[in-house]
């Protein structure tokens, strides 16, 4: 962990990464932003010791102000997914470094599906074309060998998959079931194509975040087939 002044605070992201040191006016400045929200789990350099952010003394009044209703940032509806709001977009991963305009204008290619518990969204084998976002809820990634089921991952809110049909619209490599009731943010691979002709200014960063990600997936499972080959 990094070293703090004694007045600082550090933030434990939902992509289980830690940010700071930062000083209370840009933890205020994240609480604002919905960077950090209620769940958001924050270390406090004066006490030594983590809480949840309206538990935070310094934050507890910008929390009081949000329930209130009298809270000015970013917590509407955005245009183009309907029902879903700025915050609860900006919790996933690849998009958090957005701006309120630009997570708007991003919303506009995108549709929300609500997946009840123990639906199948994709199937192994099948052809896909879409690439899906976690809004609320959890899955399972799976295969099925000889008839039994192997679960490679759970994936929850914050998390992506599927973005390799973006590029190549071949068949899906694994079975992704709904553990519990869900809400998910699709892109297809047209509307993406879109999204890099009208907006590449948006879809350049959100490629990165993508090859950002799928290159710590693939340094993982290297070091699962290394420690597998050592210790057989």
């Amino acid at each position: 962990m990094a070293t703090t002044s004694g007045t600082d605070f550090i933030v434990w992201g939902i992509d289980q990464i830690a940010y700071g040191p930062v000083e209370l006016p840009t933890l205020v400045s994240w609480v604002k932003d919905e960077r950090v929200t209620a769940d958001t789990w924050v270390f406090a350099s004066q006490t030594g010791s983590w809480q949840k952010a309206p538990q935070v003394p310094e934050l507890q009044m910008f929390f009081r102000s949000k329930s209130n209703g009298t809270s000015s940032g970013g917590g509407g509806a955005i245009a183009g997914v309907s029902g879903v709001d700025a915050r609860s977009l900006r919790r996933v991963k690849i998009l958090g470094g957005m701006s309120d305009e630009q997570l708007q204008k991003f919303a506009e290619f995108m549709e929300v599906e609500k997946v009840p518990q123990w639906s199948t969204i994709v199937k192994q084998g099948d052809p896909g074309d879409t690439m899906y976002l976690i809004l609320q809820g959890e899955l399972r990634v799976r295969i099925n060998v000889s008839g039994k089921e192997t679960i490679l991952t759970t994936l929850s809110v914050g998390d992506f998959f599927g973005d390799i049909s973006l590029f190549d619209q071949g068949p899906r490599s694994a079975d992704v079931v709904a553990n519990s009731d869900s809400i998910l943010l699709k892109i297809s691979a047209g509307a993406f194509e879109e999204l890099s002709k009208k907006a590449p200014e948006l879809a350049t960063p959100f490629l990165r975040n993508i090859g950002r990600t799928m290159s710590a997936r693939i340094r993982a499972d290297n070091k699962r087939l290394s420690d597998a080959v050592r210790f057989s």
